[in-house]
């Protein structure tokens, strides 16, 4: 708790994603576009999942489960670029950055545990269709979206409470368009390698649990679609699991790249690029 009162570092300047003033206003236009289809894509599902009572079914709870988790991790990091692509003085507190490293990690690693439930839920709907409500009941559902979240809660306590132990000296500058946990610990004046080994395998164990639980259940998927006689049964068997599918490759890719390695080999500017897909393109996607 001490070495707390050691932070100098009163606030942090974000360098964005670009320095180019060409690309900040057409950059700016896009990015305002994609934050506003997604926030009017996921209240809108969220809406017609629960005022339509016909989809009041597992694979539309954990659905709207899942844009409410896009609307929130969205929010976290798209009202603050998008400011700063427009205003002179990209500075965040320091409190401010902190807050939002914890929320987008809360809500990133939720995305990630939903999307593994997700996997076993379209097995469940697949495989046993006649089934999927007794198995996966209302409050089995209920238990899963808690499990995510606090999965979610306590990955993201670890990292967080990790960071406050740090002391931030200078300099105090932010090479990314957010307060992301990796770019911060570079910045730090103590020794953060145990705070990198934490990120690297806490990602790593999350990201391999999940993996696994989506591989068994699409190994199964592909079984009981084999075993579908029509060719129309199997397109439509497959389609329910497309969008999840193309969700979880990009997900899972681009995490990997920007927490899943070692620190020797971490680019700020290579994951400024694949954390534009796991922050915008993949909440559109869904």
């Amino acid at each position: 708790m001490a070495s707390w009162n050691h932070t100098i570092v009163k606030e942090f300047y974000l360098v964005g994603l670009t320095e180019n003033p060409k690309l900040k206003t057409p950059l700016f236009l896009l990015f305002t576009l994609i934050y506003f289809i997604t926030l009017v894509g996921s209240w809108g599902m969220i809406s017609l999942i629960w005022l339509n009572a016909q989809l009041h079914t597992p694979m539309y709870f954990f659905l709207s489960n899942l844009s409410f988790c896009d609307i929130c991790y969205s929010t976290v990091f798209a009202p603050k670029m998008l400011i700063n692509f427009l205003s002179k003085h990209k500075s965040s507190t320091f409190s401010g950055c902190v807050l939002q490293s914890f929320f987008f990690a809360v809500y990133v690693t939720t995305e990630g545990i939903l999307l593994s439930m997700m996997a076993y839920d379209c097995y469940v709907a697949i495989a046993n269709p006649l089934l999927c409500t007794v198995i996966l009941t209302q409050s089995v559902c209920i238990l899963m979206v808690l499990a995510s979240y606090s999965g979610g809660l306590i990955n993201s306590l670890t990292h967080t409470i990790g960071l406050l132990k740090l002391d931030f000296c200078a300099p105090n500058i932010v090479n990314h368009y957010f307060c992301d946990i990796p770019p911060l610990l570079r910045l730090s004046c103590s020794d953060a390698h145990a705070n990198e080994m934490l990120l690297l395998i806490c990602s790593g164990v999350i990201a391999m649990f999940t993996f696994i639980i989506i591989m068994v259940s699409y190994v199964r998927i592909i079984i009981a679609i084999r075993r579908i006689r029509s060719v129309e049964g199997r397109h439509k068997a497959f389609s329910t699991c497309a969008s999840h599918l193309t969700a979880v490759t990009l997900l899972y890719g681009s995490v990997t790249f920007s927490y899943i390695q070692p620190s020797s080999q971490y680019s700020l500017a290579q994951e400024k690029i694949s954390a534009v897909f796991y922050t915008l393109v993949i909440p559109v996607d869904l």
